[in-house]
């Protein structure tokens, strides 16, 4: 079912973009406050207007300007914590305060997010890949035929089998695989020789295996693409660190392999889940101009104009537009957003198993906020305002989305389970509060980065609406994400009507969709 939602007035009567709030403040998302702001009396923020304990405006903004940017400001900020022990609350959000952002804080990422774009597009220095996925067009109703995808991009693999007529999907036949920790970090020819051995097995099991096929593979890792069937690995993330990678193109690994099996299957098509889950989403709304990805890891794609695009592989300059891979992950590697960075995410940094790199997915992606989690907690504890450090990876996002949803109830106690578990001490009412307030700063940084990134692409594209498919296990299962996405992006491109559609696996049904427009464009382009 679909979870589209439209974008929306933010803030009861307060309407961005030149409508009133309560007869004449006039809000403006394109409006840059600066200064400094305190909330609850001792967090240092962006802006201008002082909060008091009820994270209320306490009249200290004495200028009609300087009211309508403290407004807008406001709106991007997290309740307060609130507990008996006031001062005990007052002490965790000081130490908090790194991970509040405001909206002027949020209109500086966005702009660095479009310097940092604008240069990877020129192919120049940048800490986006942009990389042209040479996808020319979206779904439009005429795909035909039937079709594998390949899903690589964690610990379980996929093998699919879809059958499209008149651009609907009228069969589809799924089997999935278990990749070993030793497959994930040993060399990489194993890898794809157990890849093409799943599909065989499953033609096998499907009566298939003579037949004459072609094959759309995602493949969920930055890299090189140099035609919309050959790319090679930039760099492994999540838990894979295979060798012997270095320069390989990956579709061609992959045909070898299935090749030797003495198997007719063609790759026809190298695309990631993001790219996946934009044609999938353009399959149901043709309106759908952004893909997204929050899950385990997160990125974006768009489609952009090929004359803005310099980096095309000589020859392919024939198409009007092109799918963009912004690999938004690595954001601010390049220390381009160094003043977002926390002694917390530093602390997360060093944990992790590439450090010094994908700066941006540390901040928002599944693999991380659950770690991210523990580590403020910990660093609380070491401060005498928590009872006890979490384990090492004692706590995970699902432990996070748990903790949001028993926020979102008014209620604790299997906060407060999971806490004495994760712990090993004893954990109150107020102790469980402590962790669901971190948990939702921690979840309200990650929904604003986001949609700082949607809301730029939004503004960059200018269309008259632009639907933004969404897929990943953060976006479907966290309380609040979908809802703190709309809200987000409304303010900061209140000129952008948008709508957020949760996609249907497109890192599966993308692919074989992919596949089908190539076949289509191939066909079309021959004499």
């Amino acid at each position: 079912m679909s979870t589209a939602v439209e974008n929306f007035a933010v803030g009861g009567e307060a309407r961005v973009n030149g409508s009133q709030h309560n007869g004449s403040t006039q809000l403006n998302g394109s409006a840059r406050p600066n200064g400094s702001a305190q909330h609850n009396g001792l967090a240092q923020l962006n802006g201008t207007a002082q909060f008091n304990g009820s994270g209320q405006l306490n009249g200290s903004a004495q200028h009609n300007g300087t009211a309508r940017r403290s407004l807008w400001d406001a709106q991007f900020l997290p309740p307060p914590l609130v507990l008996e022990d006031r001062a005990r609350a007052l002490k965790i959000q000081t130490r908090l305060a790194g991970l509040v952002l405001c909206g002027q804080a949020l209109v500086r990422v966005g702009e660095t997010f479009a310097r940092e774009l604008e240069r990877g597009l020129c192919d120049l220095p940048s800490s986006l890949q942009m990389e042209n996925t040479y996808v020319p067009e979206l779904p439009d109703g005429t795909e035909e035929g039937v079709f594998l995808a390949l899903d690589l991009g964690g610990t379980n693999f996929r093998v699919l089998l879809l059958q499209l007529a008149a651009g609907q999907l009228v069969r589809e036949r799924v089997r999935q695989y278990h990749i070993s920790d030793a497959l994930r970090s040993g060399p990489g020819e194993d890898l794809f020789g157990f890849l093409a051995d799943c599909v065989q097995d499953f033609l096998r099991g499907e009566g298939m295996e003579e037949q004459e096929l072609s094959l759309g593979f995602t493949f969920s890792f930055p890299m090189r693409q140099h035609s919309i069937s050959s790319g090679e690995l930039l760099t492994w993330t999540k838990s894979f660190c295979c060798g012997g990678m270095a320069g390989r193109d990956v579709a061609a690994m992959l045909q070898h392999c299935l090749h030797e099996r003495g198997l007719r299957v063609r790759v026809q098509v190298l695309l990631n889940d993001t790219t996946g889950t934009l044609v999938a989403g353009a399959h149901r709304d043709p309106d759908v101009g952004i893909g997204v990805i929050m899950g385990t890891g997160s990125n974006g794609c768009y489609v952009e104009r090929a004359e803005r695009v310099q980096h095309w592989e000589a020859g392919r300059r024939r198409a009007r537009d092109v799918v963009v891979d912004v690999e938004w992950g690595a954001f601010g590697d390049n220390g381009c957003l160094d003043f977002l960075r926390t002694d917390y995410d530093a602390e997360v940094d060093e944990r992790s198993l590439l450090t010094a790199s994908f700066t941006f997915e540390k901040y928002i992606g599944g693999k991380y906020l659950g770690e991210l989690l523990g580590v403020v907690l910990g660093a609380l504890a070491r401060d005498g305002l928590f009872p006890a450090a979490p384990a090492p990876a004692a706590l995970t996002t699902a432990h996070l989305s748990v903790f949001e949803e028993e926020n979102c109830a008014g209620a604790w106690r299997e906060t407060a389970d999971t806490l004495e578990a994760a712990c090993g001490a004893h954990v109150t009412r107020a102790d469980a509060l402590v962790a669901q307030h971190v948990a939702r700063v921690i979840s309200n940084r990650a929904a604003q980065l986001v949609s700082v990134c949607v809301a730029w692409l939004l503004r960059r594209m200018a269309r008259e609406r632009v639907a933004v498919a969404v897929d990943g296990s953060v976006y479907k299962r966290h309380p609040r994400i979908q809802h703190l996405m709309n809200k987000y992006v409304a303010l900061l491109a209140p000129e952008h009507p948008f709508t957020l559609l949760g996609a249907e696996d497109g890192s599966g049904k993308g692919s074989a969709l992919t596949a089908a427009i190539a076949a289509r464009v191939a066909a079309r382009h021959l004499p």
